[in-house]
């Protein structure tokens, strides 16, 4: 449930941090009409997509880390199926 101040305001995204950010016009007009037409706040919106951003940096960085362990050591295939595995690619159209 929102918090609201006695003039409407809503509490829920100031009892962190209020920050001012400098946006190029563009994107500032596309950020409204898209809290508008989601019918929230500016700043909830910008919370959403930073915290989908920061989500998305964590997400990437747990590959990169994950792609360092496994090319430490090289996957040994046997080659019958790396030749079957080569064939089943030649039958899919891309």
């Amino acid at each position: 449930m929102r918090q609201e101040a006695p003039d409407g305001y809503n509490l829920g995204y100031t009892q962190a941090v209020k920050t001012a950010v400098s946006l190029p016009d563009e994107l500032f007009r596309a950020a409204e009409a898209t809290a508008h037409r989601l019918r929230v706040s500016r700043s909830e919106l910008y919370a959403k997509a930073i915290a989908e951003y920061l989500k998305q940096q964590q997400d990437d960085a747990i590959t990169e880390r994950l792609n360092a362990v496994y090319s430490r050591c090289p996957a040994k295939l046997d080659s019958g199926l790396h030749v079957a595995q080569l064939k089943s690619l030649e039958k899919d159209a891309w």
